[in-house]
């Protein structure tokens, strides 16, 4: 079976930062993907509010960012689909390439999977996804200075990205099926109040089509066909732009029902971006987070790279001289106590002086493996292992109780 120390899975902004941090890290690094280096910013027409890059077009930030990995030699592998297992104690990857199944035991894995904007499904707006389609208010609000656009949704999200859009947009018509949104009071509120908004209620959008310019100032490019859901009459109404806000959903497949997640999917993960499973780490939109922009997943690509990295170092060291041995006796102790961090040092300094080589081991530091042990609550201790099993455990209250 192939053994990596780190996987990848995803090549957008997470990902793909997770592999330059990785790769500086020198570790291991493998990156697997099914589409396209860059993810979801591929479809996306300009970018102008990433740190340092003034203007791009979203694949051209993506290839940015691939020739940065590779400088770094990082391998990206294209596969169709990936799945993480777990068998006993090791974490293994598999993927398929057409008929081709391969099987990879990863030290650590990043899931940076990203997510995807439900669609409405309406003709013409696949076509138009990029050119006049957006579903992001923050990344092209910019491109809406005093034009009219409409923004479809009925949630909270469509009501607070309707009432941001105001402040470029000369007019925000905002299209919900319904007779009254679904958005909290207050937000609805905010926008009844707003004369730049106006509510189109009971209607959905039938069809987007392009539309030729009246004169050289009519800025209005696409054609909302709209339907009214209780008459059936349509309508046409002409805009800058269309903004589709009717939800959002985590590609968590690779994971599903292994980590721990909120409604939805959205992964769950800590600041340090580690799951619920330990050496699983997950980055970017996948994740359960506030704001998912390409800034933002390039951090938490970063830090999951960093904390892996870090994990992978313990794991080795904690192998090599904690479990692999046929005997070895340990000191596990907590950092966050002051005394027992007074017995760790004392323990040290025995060990040194019989010559003797005592792993010490930080059990808050390395909580999942003392948890794995039974020794969350049985520090501080001197524990014997033979070949990662626990065969005595003797509390220590004392520099007195530390015999060698």
């Amino acid at each position: 079976m192939e053994k990596r120390e780190l996987v990848i899975i995803g090549a957008g902004p997470a990902g793909m930062s997770a592999a330059i941090y990785g790769r500086r890290s020198g570790l291991d690094v493998l990156v697997l993907e099914k589409t396209k280096t860059g993810g979801q910013i591929n479809i996306t027409d300009e970018i102008e509010n990433y740190p340092g890059v003034a203007h791009a077009t979203g694949p051209e930030l993506g290839e940015m960012l691939h020739k940065h990995a590779m400088k770094f030699e990082t391998e990206i592998r294209m596969v169709d689909d990936s799945k993480v297992e777990l068998r006993g104690d090791k974490k293994i990857v598999v993927t398929h390439k057409g008929d081709e199944t391969n099987e990879i035991e990863a030290e650590a894995i990043i899931v940076a999977t990203g997510a995807h904007f439900r669609r409405l499904g309406c003709a013409g707006e696949a076509e138009h996804i990029g050119r006049g389609v957006s579903f992001c208010a923050v990344c092209d609000a910019a491109f809406c200075e005093d034009l009219e656009v409409a923004v479809v949704g009925g949630g909270n999200t469509a009501v607070e990205e309707g009432n941001y859009l105001t402040k470029f947009a000369s007019k925000v018509y905002l299209i919900h099926r319904r007779d009254e949104f679904r958005a909290d009071r207050a937000a609805i509120e905010q926008v009844l109040a707003n004369p730049k908004m106006e509510p189109v209620y009971n209607t959905v959008v039938d069809e987007i089509q392009d539309r030729e310019p009246e004169d050289d100032d009519d800025m209005r490019m696409l054609n909302l066909v709209l339907k009214n859901v209780k008459t059936g009459e349509t309508s046409n109404l002409p805009v800058a732009m269309v903004f589709m806000f009717v939800g959002q959903t985590p590609d968590d497949g690779c994971v599903n029902g292994l980590v721990e997640a909120k409604k939805g999917g959205w992964i769950v993960t800590n600041d340090h971006m580690e799951t619920s499973v330990e050496g699983i780490f997950a980055a970017g939109d996948v994740r359960d987070k506030y704001l998912r922009q390409v800034i933002t997943a390039a951090s938490d690509g970063a830090i999951a790279a960093m904390a892996a990295s870090s994990y992978i170092n313990e794991q080795v060291h904690l192998r090599s001289t904690l479990l692999e041995p046929e005997k070895v006796t340990a000191f596990f102790y907590s950092s966050i106590d002051p005394e027992q961090v007074k017995l760790s040092n004392a323990a040290e300094v025995k060990s040194k002086e019989k010559g003797i080589k005592t792993p010490i081991i930080d059990g808050y530091r390395n909580a999942r493996m003392t948890e794995k042990l039974g020794l969350k609550d049985k520090l501080p201790a001197l524990v014997e292992l033979s070949k990662g099993e626990v065969k005595s455990v003797k509390s220590v209250s004392s520099e007195a109780d530390i015999n060698f």
